[in-house]
């Protein structure tokens, strides 16, 4: 008995007028990522894990879904590995898995082609990524990211350029957003300003919750992770830091001004801040939030992080500064940054906000309906002027009733239909109906071609 078919949890199927709307947006970022002098890079779906592992954090390795190795992988398991846990036994029955992310795979591509590159190297990556995450609102097992990176260099130029390209993505898509900035080295200073020095991998995990589980849950949680009261208590005036941009790095010099790691983050991201308002970028939709931290422990120097207003939903665009990521597949000095830019949760934004423009059902713009065989060959070099000139256009292959024809047409949201029977055969002027209006009118093709085209 067959069974009935289902999808995996977290993941979908993406219709025609879907796709249509996804292409809007991949279109539109890629525009941008070109216009920034972006190359285009394809990387494979799976890697080997000794790629994946240690890049994310514990939490991240968790969250790779990996591959059993083909054939009886099972025959080299012995007790021991069973009993040894997840880790040990990983490494048993598992050499590869689904990337996480852009970022490492191209790291591991530069790594690999770094004689061939020209450096600082520019790339831009569209593909999907796969997290074995717990599936809810904008959070998906798999999803696309579209990546925009620059490594072999360590110009704060590059942060400047990351932040006009968010805004230029956002703009063009008409989203209202909140673009939050920090610096890593900030959170390693705060680390040492409250007494936790050594321990700011675990700060930044637990402070990169704030949003989703509040002030007071990320304390607990820095307690079980061993900080003290007292540290505890002087992070606490952290959280109260307001006013803007330049009055919170005002405050922010006060309080790391014993920490030299600390006021190299400040320096940084006043350069940075410099270098956006020579690009004639304002503070306009731009906060200084020193409780950022992107939890991925590769970043090293500045963070990004992009929330749409008006609408429920995580973050929808991240990224940052990572000086050390090459140096894990042995060619240290390689310093990058790089921003993601969340699809599907973009889509969701548009979806919910009514953002998408209103011809992007649009798919095809003319459909040759006919009355028979000779009409329907009658149709057929007229299509391919359509096509010559610009126009979609397709013919109904099927001697059907001129109603079913039509009702595809109004199924497609096809906004033209030009109707062909033995009046048009013999005057040569053509029937077009607006499928909108409902209006019919008699033209010749050329006619047709221009009004179509208004």
């Amino acid at each position: 008995m067959s069974s009935k078919p289902s999808l995996a949890r977290g993941t979908r199927d993406f219709g025609p007028e879907k796709m249509v709307k996804r292409n809007y947006i991949f279109d539109t970022i890629k525009a941008v990522f070109q216009r920034f002098g972006f190359q285009p890079l394809e990387t494979p779906s799976m890697e080997n894990l000794s790629v994946l592992m240690g890049k994310y954090g514990d939490e991240g390795d968790q969250l790779l879904f990996k591959i059993l190795n083909s054939g009886n992988f099972s025959e080299k398991i012995s007790q021991t590995d069973l009993d040894e846990g997840y880790k040990k036994l990983t490494t048993k029955i598992s050499e590869k898995g689904l990337r996480y992310d852009l970022t490492v795979p191209f790291a591991r591509y530069v790594v690999m082609n770094r004689n061939e590159l020209p450096l600082p190297f520019k790339r831009y990556q569209i593909q999907p990524v796969w997290r074995a995450d717990r599936p809810q609102k904008g959070r998906y097992r798999e999803f696309y990211q579209c990546d925009a990176d620059v490594v072999g260099t360590d110009s704060l130029i590059c942060e400047a350029e990351i932040v006009m390209m968010i805004q230029e993505v956002m703009q063009s898509l008409n989203i209202n957003f909140n673009l939050k900035i920090n610096n890593r080295k900030i959170l390693s200073g705060l680390s040492e300003a409250i007494g936790a020095a050594g321990q700011e991998a675990a700060l930044a995990v637990a402070i990169d919750k704030l949003d989703k589980i509040g002030q007071e849950k990320v304390m607990e949680e820095l307690a079980e992770r061993g900080f003290s009261e007292e540290a505890l208590a002087n992070l606490t005036p952290v959280f109260s830091i307001t006013g803007s941009n330049q009055e919170k790095f005002t405050r922010l010099e006060e309080l790391l001004q014993t920490s030299e790691v600390g006021k190299k983050g400040i320096e940084e991201l006043r350069e940075m801040w410099n270098y956006m308002t020579a690009f004639g970028v304002t503070d306009e939709n731009i906060e200084l939030d020193i409780t950022l931290a992107r939890g991925l422990s590769y970043y090293t120097g500045a963070i990004f992080e992009v929330k749409a207003l008006d609408v429920q939903i995580g973050s929808i665009t991240g990224g940052g500064r990572y000086d050390n990521l090459t140096g894990t597949f042995g060619v240290p000095g390689l310093s990058g940054v790089g921003i993601s830019f969340g699809v599907d949760r973009i889509y969701d934004v548009l979806e919910e906000l009514n953002l998408f423009p209103n011809n992007q059902a649009v798919t095809t713009k003319l459909l040759f309906c006919h009355f028979g065989k000779e009409e329907q060959n009658y149709t057929l070099p007229l299509l391919r002027a359509a096509r010559e000139r610009g126009i979609n256009a397709e013919v109904f292959p099927d001697n059907s009733k001129i109603k079913k024809q039509l009702d595809y047409a109004d199924r497609k949201k096809i906004p033209f239909v030009v109707i062909i029977g033995s009046d048009e055969l013999q005057s040569g002027l053509l029937t077009l109906k607006d499928m909108t209006s409902g209006e019919q009118f008699k033209l010749s093709i050329d006619d047709i071609f221009a009004k179509i085209n208004e």
